[in-house]
């Protein structure tokens, strides 16, 4: 596995030197920044993500309007109490994507972020993770959550500012030529070695895993 320099390196020569290719690398919220998001930004970014899974995302972006008015501005307490009456007529509102799975993934999960209160809420939750578990807290979303498994989760994490890694087609490539992975990563024991190979980078470039990740992508 070659260094993070040797990477960057890499990337940079890609990208027409390391100027170029440090304006690419978007910085991450801080911790106290993450904290301070009101829960229903939390649900409205995951439940994005989630419908965006699989489908045309410029479909979700005009329809997003839509979406905010049918969930009431996704308010978690009021979202976590819809009814069957109201259920069913999400699955009539032609202003949503009407994928009934999907629809009842943003009740759970509404849900889900009340019981986090018990733990410090959503927020608390996912700034507080530390960044040389991120797999942890991926499986803590994938496990609790409803439709968070996969890369909606990453997405949202990535989108609404945490400091994280994608395993996109790009990264994949780059780690699979470093030998972290032999293939995209699916297993647990994959993925503890995709998070071992980032903590080493992180411990020899002082970088957080968005500007770690970016960088890979940037490699190939």
């Amino acid at each position: 596995m070659r260094s993070f320099d040797d990477i960057y390196d890499i990337a940079a020569d890609r990208k027409g030197g390391a100027d170029a290719l440090n304006a690419m690398l978007e910085p991450s919220r801080t911790s106290a920044e993450l904290a301070k998001i009101p829960e229903d930004r939390w649900l409205a970014q995951f439940t994005k993500c989630i419908f965006q899974a699989g489908f045309n995302w410029k479909v979700i972006e005009a329809k997003w309007e839509g979406f905010e008015t049918a969930f009431y501005g996704f308010d978690v307490n009021r979202v976590a109490f819809f009814n069957d009456e109201e259920f069913d007529a999400l699955l009539g509102n032609k202003d949503v994507v009407r994928n009934g799975a999907k629809l009842r993934a943003v009740i759970d999960n509404a849900i889900f972020f009340q019981e986090l209160r018990a733990e410090g809420g959503i927020a608390k939750t996912v700034a507080d993770w530390p960044s040389t578990d991120f797999i942890g807290l991926l499986d803590l979303l994938g496990k609790r959550g409803s439709r968070l498994g996969g890369n909606s989760a990453t997405y949202a994490l990535r989108f609404i500012g945490r400091d994280s890694f994608i395993l996109s087609q790009d990264v994949t490539a780059r780690l699979i030529a470093e030998g972290v992975i032999d293939k995209p990563s699916t297993s647990k024991t994959a993925l503890r070695a995709v998070q071992a190979a980032f903590n080493t980078w992180m411990e020899q470039s002082g970088r957080g895993l968005t500007e770690i990740s970016r960088t890979l992508a940037l490699s190939v």
